[in-house]
């Protein structure tokens, strides 16, 4: 690309374009670990180049437990973007966080079961021979986390700022004893995809926050209907357009932005000898850890 692509956005379900976007191109690319979602929708946003992904590919194709999060992740790392905005859908496990609002966690609880969490863990992809432990005791970045806060208000959406996003493997919604569980526990949304991205996307050493759109009050609450999809599609539809705003308003208040502030994550988390590391895997993984190697 002539110009750099230094922001990313990721559509959750029911946000699958961004019509905010002009001068657009597609960009069907490969990578070490397989296809992303979809094609990359390139095009300039407040004088920025973005590039954006539909997480479950057009048309809501890919089912959260199937998403190749770590060909999704690494196709934003080729082209450069240092900032990625996740929106999500979720469900509320407190009587505060209302449908229509919008949540900007900073913590996650992993109760995936069956995903690949790791760019560094593939014998397929041929990633043995270097053991990375990244840092994610504050997985979303505060930073970004802020600016989206402000994207939000000025979207004209009741934000939260902070919260505990439990990812559960899904398909499935959860039984209401799981969701009364999680509440116990102390989590405050609920949803199917944050897990791995948002630590694939530290991985990748970029900044990565979500803005979690609350469909549903799950299946925990009392007075209200048991979670449905017809119900999550018609809030999705009212989120949507608040969505679009919002990121737009982010992309804005980023222009002109410094370095990611995680841009060098790896530097304390690579623990393998260098010297010992194959040459082959270094090659393959060139876009995250090169710059960590002499070459």
């Amino acid at each position: 690309m002539s110009e750099p692509i230094r922001f990313g956005v990721i559509g959750g379900s029911g946000v699958y374009q961004m019509e905010t976007l002009s001068d657009i191109v597609e960009i069907e690319l490969d990578t070490p670990f397989g296809k992303p979602s979809d094609a990359y929708i390139v095009g300039t946003l407040h004088g920025q180049r973005v590039a954006f992904l539909a997480r479950h590919g057009r048309g809501h194709r890919i089912s959260p437990t199937r998403l190749n999060q770590r060909a999704n992740i690494y196709g934003f790392k080729m082209l450069g973007v240092e900032y990625l905005i996740a929106v999500s859908a979720c469900g509320s496990l407190q009587e505060g966080l209302k449908p229509g609002d919008i949540v900007i966690p900073d913590q996650i609880f992993d109760r995936t079961r069956s995903r690949a969490l790791s760019f560094f863990d593939d014998p397929e992809v041929g990633t043995e021979g270097l053991v990375v432990h990244v840092s994610v005791a504050h997985p979303f970045c505060s930073f970004l986390s802020n600016i989206c806060l402000r994207a939000v208000e000025q979207a004209g959406a009741t934000a939260h700022l902070g919260g505990n996003f439990v990812t559960i493997e899904g398909p499935r919604f959860s039984t209401k004893a799981e969701s009364i569980v999680f509440r116990q526990l102390g989590m405050d949304i609920i949803g199917m995809t944050t897990t791995p991205e948002a630590f694939l996307a530290r991985e990748a050493e970029m900044s990565y926050a979500c803005m979690a759109h609350v469909t549903d009050y799950d299946v925990w609450h009392e007075t209200k209907e048991a979670v449905t999809v017809e119900a999550v599609i018609r809030m999705l539809m009212h989120n949507a357009e608040v969505a679009v705003s919002a990121v737009a308003n982010a992309i804005e208040l980023l222009a002109g932005s410094g370095p990611s502030p995680h841009a060098s994550a790896l530097q304390d988390a690579l623990i393998t000898d260098r010297k010992a590391v194959p040459a082959d895997v270094v090659d393959r993984l060139e876009l995250i850890v090169g710059r960590y190697f002499d070459r």
